[in-house]
């Protein structure tokens, strides 16, 4: 999407939890400017107070609606209404649409019929339809900061001891300091490369579980074989264009920070690289035909 984009965040804080908006201002700010933000709720609950502490330090505009009945808000259809207003009035290129009700499956599918995207952001339970609706759904849970680097202190006495080089005895203090620096780097290095960006391993699927998620294996497959040449080999970027024309797919919603990690984690592909920081990939059962 063009930076330049125009997007509607509307959040539904009866449904929400307000300790991930940053995160959700961070994926958003990706796609565009975030130029309406509301978040619906009956702020007279103590329930969304900590909403209120976070609204104002991120613009945005907290929209009053008390329950008309026991048991429900009304919350729902105010979001609902103003987003019909928001979209024959101001135009936005995108809604962004913060909840795990099913209820707003409707409005979805209408604001993409009219040409809007939509970018939806919820819970794991929240129920499929919503999700396939949106343009592309993140669930919250596996929306994560990337963990720091930290790399720890090389203690002199973990270190190998250098084998000792017959040299004058005037250059080996200079030497011995450039072997220790340079075993630091390597080990610091180390260190880094080791740290990814992708969620915790708690919440990320094995590749056995992936195996099993029929659908995963189908949309992968059918993606794949649509962007083939001849020979079964696909670009990694294609791929990943093919299937955000046709579902709300993420590959963090399976713990995997990128599309390739997750191909490569689910060994239904073979992959090879092209240079340039292409990569392609083909299913190994065109390679066995």
């Amino acid at each position: 999407m063009d930076p330049r984009a125009r997007i509607a965040l509307l959040i539904d804080a009866d449904n929400s939890s307000a300790k991930k908006l940053d995160l959700i201002l961070s994926e958003l700010s990706k796609l565009g400017e975030t130029s309406i933000r509301r978040a619906y709720g009956n702020w007279t609950k103590p329930g969304l107070r900590p909403w209120t502490e976070v609204l104002h330090a991120n613009a945005i505009q907290p929209i009053q609606q008390f329950d008309y009945s026991r048991g429900k808000n009304a919350s729902d259809m105010a979001m609902v209404v103003d987003a019909m207003a928001l979209l024959y009035n101001d135009h936005p290129d995108a809604f962004g649409i913060v909840s795990s009700d099913a209820d707003f499956t409707p409005l979805v599918m209408h604001l993409r019929a009219k040409g809007a995207q939509v970018y939806g952001f919820g819970e794991a339970k929240t129920p499929e339809p919503f999700q396939t609706a949106c343009t592309k759904f993140l669930r919250l849970d596996q929306l994560s900061e990337p963990e720091e680097e930290v790399v720890e202190p090389v203690s002199a006495a973990a270190e190998p001891v250098a084998e000792p080089v017959a040299e004058p005895a005037a250059a080996a203090a200079p030497t011995t300091k450039r072997t220790t620096a340079r075993k630091k780097a390597a080990t610091a290095a180390a260190a880094a490369a080791s740290k990814t960006t992708d969620a915790p391993s708690s919440s990320r699927r094995s590749p056995a579980d992936l195996k099993g998620d029929a659908r995963l294996v189908r949309m992968l497959r059918n993606a794949a074989e649509g962007a083939a040449d001849e020979d079964g080999w696909a670009r990694v970027s294609t791929i990943g264009q093919y299937i955000s024309n046709q579902s709300s797919f993420d590959s963090r919603n399976y713990g995997y920070g990128s599309l390739i990690k997750l191909l490569k984690a689910i060994e239904l592909f073979e992959i090879r690289d092209e240079g340039k920081q292409s990569l392609s990939v083909r299913d190994k059962r065109r390679a066995k035909g």
